[in-house]
């Protein structure tokens, strides 16, 4: 398992986007937005996270992995009982918060992304002196074409 430090403070998330946060939401059903939100899902269920680094209103494969994969109930139903779902957005037609903007931007550095769509699977641990995340990545993955492929490669991840 690899292990890498996220830099990025929690100061970066705290503040002035409370009221925003509230009208953002994530294009797919289920979906968080929120790093703090999803770490505190995942240490409360006991779950990774599984973020989605996606262009939702211009990457074509992104928008045929939510067709095929994402929007399915079959994945849904697993998803529920196997991760936490994070939506890293990266678009450039729709203006989303700044909070989010440093926040995708920061985990986009983090993982190295070069690519959409690009997910990984990862758990979080948290210092509580300094704020920051320790990234534990179980490993990544893209474009599936079914559900039980996508869902079988994160299987392959989580239980490994």
């Amino acid at each position: 398992m690899k292990r890498f430090q996220l830099l990025l403070l929690l100061a970066l998330f705290a503040g002035s986007a409370i009221a925003q946060s509230s009208a953002y939401s994530a294009g797919n059903e289920g979906w968080m937005v929120d790093l703090d939100e999803a770490y505190a899902a995942s240490q409360k269920e006991g779950k990774p996270i599984m973020a989605n680094f996606t262009g939702s209103d211009w990457c074509g494969w992104c928008k045929r992995l939510t067709a095929s994969v994402f929007s399915q109930q079959e994945f849904k139903s697993w998803a529920d009982d196997n991760v936490i779902l994070l939506e890293l957005d990266f678009p450039r037609r729709t203006a989303i918060p700044e909070k989010y903007k440093k926040q995708n931007a920061g985990l986009q550095q983090a993982f190295k992304i070069t690519g959409y769509p690009t997910i990984w699977v990862f758990n979080l641990d948290k210092n509580s002196d300094s704020g920051q995340y320790q990234i534990d990545a179980l490993g990544k993955t893209g474009y599936a074409k079914t559900v039980g492929e996508f869902t079988g490669a994160v299987d392959q991840m989580i239980n490994r």
